[in-house]
Parts: structure tokens; C-alpha cells; sequence
């Protein structure tokens, strides 16, 4: 099963029930000079990137490395794994806000019932009942066939992925539905939650240098 790919907008958010004042803004380089424009507070990052060999190498000797020390993380840090294709985007949507619901107070509507049903679920469980999310897939595929370019049909591969990195209990988790479990990057804090992501995608970027095609966007809130 295959959902359509989905580009970055801004209004996807409010149509899952996220108020107002939650935005997702661009960011345009990695710099403590660019980064010191973005508005506080930042929620989330998310980093789009291209899935090339070299990404996949990372990521099986990441595994390795995992399954040695154990699958551990918080309970409090909520994540679900992806069981369907080019659903990333909204999965990471969902994670960047699902893990900060003590600042986003969602509206009524399908994203809220989705987080409050499968709080008490594991990963897959939830990767599973996104499946059957009704209202968050058709706000998907709505979201998905109003993008900048032309939609392609489900089935066409596509060699991006999003992921999203947010803070909780002092550390800096990636979170990315393709992966086994969220990948903890050390120390962080919400003043620091930008530039502490920022350095994580720059490694992303220095893994594969000949890619270009890496686009970063946080959320950010304002009173």
C-alpha cells in the first residue's frame, strides 16, 4: 500500500487540527546567523533528504549498532512505525507533535482522537491504526494533490524521506518510522532544540555530499 507523496505545506497542520500559532517555517541554512531568525519557541525539526545508498549503509550499520545495546527509549516519547509508503510526511507531522501536546493544544478533530486512541499503543500498533485513520489519510491525499507540482500516482518510487528530531527529558531523538526505534542524539533543551538539530542534519548532509536536495523546516510557535 502507497499513500501519494507529500511536499512541505504550511497549511497541512491546521487541517489536522493544529491551532494557528503553530507554523512551519523554512529553514534557510544552518548557520548560528540563519538560525538566529527562525521565531522561538521551535517545537520540531524536520529534515528532508534524499534516501541514496549512502543513507541506507548508515542506517543498517545504525541498526547493528542498536540491536546491540537494545531497542530503549522513554515511554513518554511517543513513535510509530511506518508500515506504508510516502506516508513520511505526515508521519512526521505526527511525531513533532504528538511529542509536544504539553505545549500544542490540539483542536477537536481526527489528529487529536488519533494521538488520545493509540497513546497507550507500541510503534507498530500505531504505524498499523494509521492505516485505518480515515480523516488524517483523505486530509493526506487532499494535502498531497493541492502541491506546487504534479502529484505522481502512488506506486512511483520516490527517493526522499522525512524525518523529525524534537527534545524530551533533556536529549534530542530522531524520529524516523523507518527505523526500529528513535535514535537519541545527546543533550538538548528547548532554547538549544535548533542548533542542537541543525548540527545532526549538517551530518546528514556531510554523509552524502554529492546530494544536494536536503530542505529543512522547523515548528515554531508564537504567542
Amino acid at each position: 500500500m502507497s499513500w501519494l507523496p507529500l511536499e512541505s505545506n504550511p497549511d497541512y497542520l491546521q487541517s489536522l487540527g493544529v491551532p494557528d500559532n503553530w507554523q512551519i517555517v523554512d529553514v534557510y541554512g544552518l548557520d548560528p546567523e540563519l538560525l538566529s531568525t527562525i521565531p522561538q519557541p521551535v517545537a520540531a525539526v524536520l529534515l528532508l533528504f534524499p534516501t541514496s545508498d549512502k543513507y541506507e549503509e548508515h542506517k543498517s550499520k545504525e541498526e547493528e549498532n542498536l540491536k546491540k545495546s537494545g531497542d530503549v527509549f522513554p515511554e513518554n516519547v511517543y513513535y510509530l512505525k511506518q508500515v506504508v509508503s510516502n506516508a513520511c510526511g505526515t508521519i512526521a507531522l505526527i511525531h513533532s507533535v504528538a511529542n509536544n501536546t504539553d505545549k500544542i493544544d490540539l483542536k477537536d478533530g481526527d489528529l487529536k482522537r488519533f494521538l488520545q486512541e493509540s497513546l497507550t499503543m507500541n510503534p507498530e500498533e500505531r504505524g498499523a491504526k494509521l492505516l485505518d485513520a480515515d480523516g488524517i489519510i483523505s486530509t493526506h491525499k487532499k494535502v498531497a494533490q493541492e502541491g506546487q507540482t504534479e502529484a505522481p500516482d502512488c506506486n512511483d518510487p520516490v527517493n526522499f524521506h522525512f524525518v523529525a528530531f524534537v527534545h524530551k527529558d533533556g536529549h534530542l531523538y530522531e524520529l524516523d518510522g523507518r527505523k526500529s526505534c528513535p535514535i537519541n542524539h545527546g543533550k538538548t533543551s528547548d532554547e538549544t532544540l535548533l542548533q542542537d538539530a541543525a548540527k545532526v542534519c549538517r551530518e546528514f548532509m556531510e554523509r552524502d555530499p554529492d546530494e544536494l536536495h536536503f530542505t529543512v523546516v522547523a515548528l515554531t510557535g508564537a504567542a
